[in-house]
């Protein structure tokens, strides 16, 4: 294969948008087209020259843009010697909006920026047809595949004080993954244009289907109160703020109009926009409201004293419950691609920044009980932030967590068969390690009392050594009731076991053990994983009788089976003051293979499964039981049930 001189091409006109697109436009349907349409009439109501806006859905998948502005004009071209509409619609990078000198500009404040827009609507049209009304003439012309089809022609006589332009576009199916427009789309866009737009009239035409209208007189105060589903802490504050005419850092008449609202709850409504161009991911004039927002709620707080000690507000804090809609007027924007969905112009922080900063602190001093409602979001916020940056990971080493140093682990790795012991105290956990099964059964001993994890963050979990060696050990993660099984994929046993004394203080460990599992590991209860193991409190020594029956060991778990087993053993014909009964004080009293045979071997130990009770249901309780902050209510429980030996909670 031969590379020359003649393995170059070079295209032409509109053949690099025909041939790549994607470069210039979205291909996921035609409605990004037709909006550069849109835009170039919202451009003449920007600068004052248009008062209507229509848009007509034809039957025929075609779609026409109408505008009583000033009209493209048709006379030749001083330069390309051709119609200058005829210009506009087949020369990228032509147009009237580069120029932004204040006195001969045509365009002072508009979206389009580069001549590309209508030119890529045609270049991706079947047939676009133009009209113009001007100069006291009504004008056409015709286009097919971005070629010129029809020339222009005058068709007749029009009103002198008449003006506007109408574009009509087939868009080639062939260059989009849907050739239809969505509606909803298209009428937030056209409503975006009404808003911000005052006293301009928008249309919607839909051919066989409804003709929707929108013209607002204050419309981003209304708008915004319209799309917040929330319940609002503060007023609305809405207003505008442009440069004057000798401002020495920004153009006469760039600058800002916006409304604010601060929500406790609900979802966020934000909209931005640059010279009436959509911005959905926002961009630097964004961040030039958040650095206002930012610097007037914090003067706020600090001259009013309001921020408690340790606490620094961030722009995220003061915006985490904040919607806004933001219309920029600036010269000369710069975007992130053609689509212009993200403004990148530096200069857009200070504008908006200096703009908003000083109306907003002289409304929060004005509205000092909203101010303060807002300062007090801002706090919460960043004291969230604050705690969210003090969660302490597991440790890890090489991308796996180190399992931790006081785990006995087991042999096997059949995680079915295979269980933990959770053993209180060291002298148990060396009893137990002895005493255990080294193939099945892992052995984690526990220092003291667990955490109350009750009302712990999640993140702020592994703090506790205590608590992050279980979570380690066990090799899975916090997570609520809703998630799905998946998160104990990586579970590595079938039984987790809690061996605790079968004192108060081995109760009391239990239901931290169980409050832990309860509010951060809920599935491994719901998926039946959890156990308490049942030590014995007596141990009685019965002595022989007889070459037949020689001494044995029984043991009781508690009381009444001591009793029980003392009646069994009447009957049996042992004198109860011939039986030994000695209590154990803990699990550390037991010798390894006491403690095998009683509480840990499969054949003899005796198991209670923990199952999850209604979550709902539970809650309360829960949080009578084990919040930090329900002494009362839990004292008064507890002499209400206090005589009970087991309560239904």
């Amino acid at each position: 294969m031969s590379y020359t001189a003649e393995s170059i091409a070079v295209l032409k006109g509109l053949e690099p948008v025909r041939h790549r697109p994607g470069m210039y436009t979205r291909t996921d349907c035609p409605l990004h087209i037709i909006q550069e349409a849109i835009d170039n009439a919202a451009d003449e109501a920007l600068g004052g020259f248009c008062k209507r806006i229509t848009v007509t859905l034809h039957a025929d998948q075609s779609v026409s843009v109408e505008d009583d502005g000033r009209g493209i004009p048709v006379e030749i071209h001083p330069l390309e010697q051709v119609p200058t509409v005829e210009v506009v619609f087949t020369r990228l990078h032509a147009g009237g909006k580069f120029n932004k000198d204040e006195r001969e500009s045509a365009y002072r404040f508009s979206g389009g920026l580069h001549g590309v827009g209508v030119s890529v609507t045609n270049a991706l049209s079947t047939r676009l047809e133009v009209e113009v009304v001007r100069d006291g003439g009504r004008h056409r012309m015709a286009f097919a595949g971005g070629n010129v089809l029809e020339p222009l022609q005058r068709l007749g006589d029009a009103p002198k004080r008449a003006s506007g332009t109408r574009v009509r576009a087939w868009p080639d199916a062939s260059f989009f993954d849907s050739p239809l427009i969505p509606l909803p789309q298209l009428e937030r866009l056209l409503r975006s244009k009404a808003l911000l737009l005052p006293g301009l009239q928008v249309v919607l035409n839909v051919e066989g289907g409804a003709t929707s209208e929108w013209c607002f007189a204050d419309g981003m105060l209304q708008y915004l109160s319209e799309e917040i589903d929330g319940e609002m802490v503060a007023p609305v504050f809405s207003g505008e703020k442009y440069a004057p005419r000798g401002d020495e850092n920004f153009p006469v008449g760039s600058g800002a109009a916006w409304a604010i609202c601060w929500t406790a709850d609900g979802s966020l409504a934000r909209e931005s926009y640059v010279n009436l161009i959509p911005t959905p991911s926002g961009g630097t004039h964004e961040a030039g409201l958040r650095q206002a927002t930012l610097d007037a709620v914090k003067s706020f707080a600090d001259h009013h004293a309001l921020l408690p000690k340790g606490v620094k507000l961030a722009a995220e804090d003061v915006f985490s419950r904040a919607s806004f809609v933001l219309a920029v007027r600036m010269l000369d924007p710069s975007f992130q691609g053609q689509t212009k969905e993200r403004l990148n112009s530096r200069d857009a922080v200070a504008l908006v920044a200096r703009m908003l900063r000083d109306p907003l602190e002289l409304w929060l001093n004005e509205h000092p009980d909203a101010a303060k409602k807002i300062t007090d979001l801002a706090i919460r916020a960043a004291q969230a932030r604050t705690r969210a940056g003090q969660k302490v990971e597991k440790r890890k080493q090489s991308g796996v967590a180190i399992l931790p140093g006081k785990l006995s682990d087991c042999q096997s790795e059949d995680t079915r068969r295979n269980e933990i012991f959770l053993v209180e105290g060291d002298s148990a956990g060396g009893s137990a390690k002895s005493g255990r099964d080294k193939e099945l059964q892992a052995i984690l001993p526990l220092r003291g009392k667990v955490l109350n994890t009750w009302e712990v963050d999640a993140g702020s979990l592994f703090a506790n050594r205590e608590v992050h060696d279980i979570a380690v050990a066990l090799g899975i993660d916090p997570h609520p009731a809703s998630a799905p099984d998946t998160v104990l994929n990586n579970l590595r046993y079938g039984k987790v076991v809690i061996m605790t004394d079968a004192d108060v203080d081995g109760s009391h460990i239990r239901v931290l053990l169980c409050t832990l599992f309860y509010r951060h590991f809920p599935k491994l209860i719901a998926s039946g994983h959890l156990y308490f193991a049942q030590p014995p409190l007596f141990r009685l020594d019965v002595p022989g009788q007889g070459k037949n029956r020689p001494p044995r060991k029984l043991y009781a778990l508690d009381g009444d089976e001591r009793l029980a087993t003392l009646d069994r053993l009447r009957l049996e014909g042992i004198k109860p003051e011939a039986i030994a009964i000695s209590r154990f004080k803990g699990l550390g009293e037991m010798n390894p293979e006491q403690l095998w045979e009683t509480t840990m071997s499969p054949d003899t130990r005796r198991l209670m499964r923990i199952r999850m009770p209604g979550s709902e249901e539970a809650k309360p309780v829960m949080q009578m039981l084990m919040g930090k902050s329900e002494s009362a209510g839990r004292r008064a429980w507890m002499e209400d049930n206090g005589a009970l030996i087991g309560a239904d909670i």
